[in-house]
C-alpha cells in the first residue's frame, strides 16, 4: 500500500484575456465611506476591484446596487467595490446630495464623488450604470453596461481569484469600507405619504424599510409597520415608496425593491402581498396574468383610478395596473423604451415614471428622467381601450432646469411627485430643484409655489394646506397653499456629458457583447439578441433606425443636423454551455444608451458601445 499523497491535478490554464492598464481614480468631490481617507488605485492592489459608475437618479443604477449586494458579501475578502458617482443632473453634482444618496440606498462600499466626470472620461464610460472589473495587478479585464451582469462578474471574479492565488498576486483581507455614524430621526428619507380616513398620515419610511403612521401634526409617531430590516415577509419591506387607498379602506404599498405590491390594513395591521413574486421583471417575461405569478420591476408609485390600481413601474418605464376584483396585473402604457414619446398608450415612451395623481378623466404622471409632467387621458366613451399619453411640461431626457411661464418652454428637474389641486391645477414636487411647482391646464402656465424644500418627493392636501414630504430633511412640512406664486429666476441646463464627435454619413454602430465564461448565446427559440435604434431629433437619422436582431448596424447620419442624441437599446440572452444540462441557467443582459453626438467632418465612423466584455478594435 502506498501512503504517499497522490499528485495534485494541474489547475486549468487561465483564459487569455485582454488587459488594459487602469487609469487612476480622481474626483473633485473626494471619497465617502472610507473614514476620511483618500484612496488611490495602489490601495486596491492585490484585490479584484469593481468600479460601479452610477448616479443616484438612475433606476437601473439602483438595480445594480441590489444585484451586487450578494457578490459583495460572498467575496468580501477578495473583492472591493467602489462606486464612482457620475452625475447626470446638476443637483447630483452637489456633494451633500451624494452623501445623502449613499445613506439612502445603503451603499456599503467606498464611493468616489466625481462631479466633473473626470474618472468617467478616463474610463471612456458612455452609460449609467457601467461596471468595470480591474484585476489584482491593476489591469482592466472587463466592462459591462446595464443590468443583469452579476452572474457573469461572479464567474470572472472566481477565475481571477484562482489565477492570482496561483501567481501569488492575490491579497485577502478586510476592505477599506468604513460605515458612517448613524443619525437618529423619526423618519429617514421618507418617500411618499397618504392621508388616512382617521386624519393621521401614513408615510413610507423608505431607508428604514417601514411604514410610519403619524398623528395629524405630522410629527408624532403613532406606530411603525415592519421590522425595519430589508426583507420580503409579512413583517418586512424593502425601500417602500408609493401609497394609495382602496375603496375598502386598505392601503396599497409599492414595495419597490421587493418588486411587489403589498396591502396594509390600518384597522387590523395585517400586511399581505397582492402582486409580484419578489423577482425583478426581465425582457421576455409575462406582462399580464395572475398578479402573484407575474414579476414586477421597481414599482415607485400607485394610484386608484378608473376602478383599478395604476402602477408607475419605474424599472421598465411603463404604467401597469392591478385589478383587485380579478387579482390580475397588466401593462397599460409604455413599450419599455426610455424616452418621451406621446400618443396611444401602447406606443408611448416613459422614463422612470415616479409619481401618480388621479383627477377625473386624467391620471397625472411625474416622469422623472425626462423632467416631465405628463398624463393619461381616459377615452371619452369610457371604454377600456383608447388611453392616450400627453406631455404637459418637458421635452426629453437631456433638458432640465427651473423655468416658469408657458408650459411649452417651462423646465423641471427630475420631479418625483404630483398632486391634483382643488382648482383643477397640479402641484409638482420638483425634486432636484427643491421646489413645489404648479401647472394650470386652463392657462397652460407653470409657476413656483414654494422653494427651499429639500428633495420634495410627494405632497398631500389637508384642507387649505399642502403637506410636503421633504425627503432629504426627513420630515413632513406643512405649507399654506399660496394665492400668488414665488418669482424664481429662470435656469436652464443640459446633461453634463460631453458629446461624442462622429462623422456625418455612414456610422458603424457596434454593441460589444461577450458571453460570460461557460455560457453561450441562447438561440434555442430564435435570435437571442435585440437592437433598437432611434434619435432625437428624428431627422438626425436618415437610415438605420428601428429594431433588429444583430448587435451591429450601419447608421446614416444627416449632415444637415449638427448634433443630437442616438438612443440605443440592446439585449442579449446567454445560457450555460453544457449539452448535458437539460435545463441550463440563463441570464439576460440589457442596457439603454442615450449618446449625445456632434457631427464633425473627418471624425469617427464607428461607435462602439460595450454591453459586456472589452472592445477589441
Amino acid at each position: 500500500m502506498n501512503d504517499a499523497a497522490p499528485a495534485p491535478t494541474p489547475a486549468p490554464a487561465p483564459r487569455r484575456r485582454a488587459r488594459v492598464r487602469a487609469p487612476e481614480l480622481i474626483g473633485k468631490g473626494g471619497w465617502l465611506n472610507t473614514g476620511g481617507k483618500d484612496l488611490t488605485l495602489a490601495d486596491f492592489r492585490g484585490r479584484v476591484l469593481i468600479l460601479d459608475f452610477w448616479t443616484f437618479c438612475c433606476i437601473n443604477c439602483l438595480h445594480v446596487l441590489d444585484e451586487l449586494r450578494e457578490l459583495e458579501e460572498k467575496h468580501r475578502d477578495t473583492v472591493v467595490i467602489v462606486g464612482v458617482h457620475s452625475p447626470k443632473f446638476v443637483h447630483e453634482a452637489d456633494h451633500a446630495a451624494v452623501v445623502d444618496a449613499v445613506e439612502r440606498y445603503e451603499v456599503h462600499h467606498p464611493v468616489l464623488d466625481d462631479p466633473e466626470l473626470a474618472t468617467w472620461k478616463q474610463y471612456a464610460v458612455r452609460a449609467w450604470p457601467t461596471l468595470v472589473v480591474i484585476d489584482p495587478e491593476g489591469y482592466v479585464v472587463a466592462q459591462h453596461a446595464g443590468e443583469g451582469h452579476a452572474h457573469a462578474i461572479e464567474r470572472l471574479v472566481e477565475e481571477l481569484e484562482a489565477e492570482h492565488e496561483a501567481k501569488g498576486t492575490l491579497r485577502r483581507g478586510d476592505g477599506p469600507y468604513v460605515a458612517p455614524e448613524p443619525v437618529a430621526t423619526d423618519l429617514r428619507f421618507p418617500g411618499k405619504a397618504l392621508l388616512l380616513p382617521s386624519g393621521n398620515f401614513l408615510v413610507s419610511d423608505s431607508t428604514r424599510h417601514q411604514l410610519v403612521e403619524l398623528s395629524p401634526d405630522g410629527e408624532t409617531v403613532v406606530r411603525r409597520v415592519g421590522s425595519g430590516s430589508r426583507g420580503f415577509t409579512a413583517e418586512s419591506f424593502s425601500e417602500p415608496q408609493g401609497l394609495t387607498l382602496l375603496p375598502d379602506g386598505r392601503v396599497v404599498v409599492a414595495d419597490t425593491v421587493n418588486h411587489a405590491l403589498r396591502t396594509f390594513d390600518p384597522v387590523t395591521g395585517a400586511v399581505e402581498t397582492v402582486a409580484g413574486t419578489g423577482r425583478q421583471w426581465w425582457q421576455g417575461s409575462p406582462t399580464s396574468g395572475p398578479a402573484l405569478e407575474v414579476d414586477l420591476s421597481s414599482p415607485w408609485d400607485v394610484a386608484w383610478w378608473q376602478g383599478k390600481v395604476w402602477i408607475a413601474m419605474a424599472g421598465v418605464h411603463q404604467l401597469w395596473t392591478w385589478d383587485p376584483e380579478t387579482a390580475a396585473v397588466a401593462v397599460e402604457a409604455g413599450t419599455t423604451n426610455e424616452g418621451l414619446v406621446d400618443g396611444p398608450a401602447a406606443e408611448a415612451w416613459f422614463a422612470q415614471p415616479s409619481g401618480l395623481a388621479a383627477a377625473g378623466d386624467r391620471l397625472w404622471i411625474a416622469d422623472s428622467e425626462t423632467s416631465a409632467l405628463r398624463y393619461v387621458q381616459a377615452p371619452a366613451d369610457g371604454s377600456a381601450d383608447g388611453y392616450a399619453i400627453v406631455t404637459a411640461v418637458g421635452s426629453g431626457l437631456f433638458d432640465f432646469g427651473h423655468r416658469d411661464g408657458d408650459a411649452a418652454q417651462a423646465l423641471l428637474q427630475h420631479p418625483l411627485g404630483v398632486t391634483a389641486l382643488p382648482d383643477g391645477s397640479v402641484a409638482v414636487c420638483d425634486t432636484y430643484n427643491h421646489a413645489l411647482r404648479r401647472y394650470d391646464p386652463a392657462t397652460g402656465q407653470v409657476s413656483t409655489l414654494a422653494t427651499d424644500l429639500r428633495e420634495p418627493s410627494d405632497a398631500v392636501l389637508v384642507d387649505d394646506d399642502i403637506v410636503v414630504v421633504e425627503s432629504a430633511r426627513h420630515r413632513l412640512t406643512r405649507l399654506r397653499l399660496p394665492e400668488e406664486a414665488v418669482r424664481v429666476d429662470a435656469v436652464a441646463h443640459r446633461t453634463r456629458r460631453a458629446a461624442t464627435e462622429v462623422a456625418p454619413g455612414t456610422l458603424r454602430l457596434d454593441v460589444v457583447f461577450q458571453a460570460p465564461a461557460g455560457q453561450k448565446l441562447d438561440t434555442r427559440y430564435g435570435p437571442s439578441t435585440r437592437l433598437l435604434v432611434s434619435s432625437t431629433p428624428p431627422e438626425l437619422l436618415l437610415g438605420g433606425e428601428g429594431q433588429g436582431t444583430d448587435l451591429f448596424r450601419e447608421l446614416e447620419l444627416n449632415p444637415e443636423v449638427p448634433e443630437g442624441v442616438l438612443h440605443v437599446s440592446a439585449m442579449a440572452a446567454s445560457c450555460d454551455d453544457d449539452p448535458a444540462n437539460e435545463y441550463p441557467a440563463c441570464h439576460v443582459h440589457q442596457q439603454d444608451w442615450g449618446v449625445p453626438v456632434r457631427l464633425v467632418p473627418d471624425a469617427a465612423t464607428r461607435l462602439p458601445l460595450v454591453l459586456a466584455g472589452l472592445d477589441a478594435e
